[in-house]
């Protein structure tokens, strides 16, 4: 398809290539993957730790000390996983609303995340938090304090999941001078992943943005098949195709 780049997804219990299997021989499997995108002549774009499906089962802000220490445990391992592959950025979640204290839980996502910037700096990484649906910053001024306030964090900004929840783009689109990595995929209110024929997000507006920052992260084209918010009513494939040359002729359009 002519990509540059792909993202890594390292998604305990669902993706392809899982944490848990991944760190039995770290060193070796990832330099099984490094093997291959070499030979396809692509980059490790992004890796992405999710260390469960439930995200309230291990986030960095989790009140269980034993339960913080096994995702920062992960996290170092992926660090040196996308070392191998010369990867340069990595993504985590940034945490859920868990105590019942909002304050309580944003408070320890920030000293928590701040330690994780801290240990990707050191690997030369740069660390980025998706804002998601369902996380402790859902809301676009909730991830631009969550970034204000962390030391050496980054944003990937995935904008299906304020769109899904009826959040307005001049909310929403400010944070991009936050990005380091960038998710597109087909949104409209109500669904967070839809056809190109009835997405909703303006990206030839988000190109031109992107080069007003002179933003030089990957735009990464990011569809899911799951029955996660009807994930598996779209032809990935397809889908893919139009949106890559859709912000191909923006990108071009827009730049001089």
């Amino acid at each position: 398809m002519g990509f540059e780049g792909v993202d890594i997804g390292l998604f305990e219990g669902r993706s392809h290539l899982q944490p848990s299997s991944e760190f039995a021989d770290l060193e070796k499997n990832a330099k099984i993957l490094a093997k291959k995108l070499n030979k396809l002549n692509l980059k490790a774009a992004d890796v992405f730790l999710q260390c469960d499906n439930d995200f309230s089962m291990y986030p960095f802000n989790h009140p269980d000390k034993e339960r913080r220490d096994f995702a920062k445990d992960w996290f170092i391992k992926t660090l040196e996983y996308a070392s191998i592959l010369n990867g340069h950025h990595i993504t985590i979640l940034p945490g859920v609303e868990i105590s019942g204290d909002y304050d309580k839980d944003f408070d320890l996502a920030v000293e928590e995340l701040g330690w994780c910037a801290e240990k990707a700096k050191e690997y030369n990484i740069t660390l980025g938090v998706e804002a998601h649906v369902g996380s402790l910053v859902q809301q676009p001024k909730q991830a631009a304090k969550l970034i204000g306030e962390t030391k050496g964090l980054t944003l990937t900004l995935d904008f299906t999941h304020f769109v899904s929840l009826g959040v307005k783009e001049a909310d929403y689109l400010p944070l991009l001078k936050y990005a380091a990595h960038f998710h597109a995929r087909n949104a409209s209110p109500g669904d967070i992943q839809t056809v190109f024929s009835e997405n909703t997000i303006d990206y030839e507006k988000v190109v031109k943005n992107m080069i007003d920052l002179n933003y030089c992260g990957y735009v990464g084209i990011e569809f899911f098949w799951s029955e996660w918010e009807n994930g598996n009513r779209v032809d990935n494939v397809s889908e893919t195709i139009l949106l890559r040359n859709y912000i191909e002729e923006c990108w071009a359009k827009n730049y001089s």
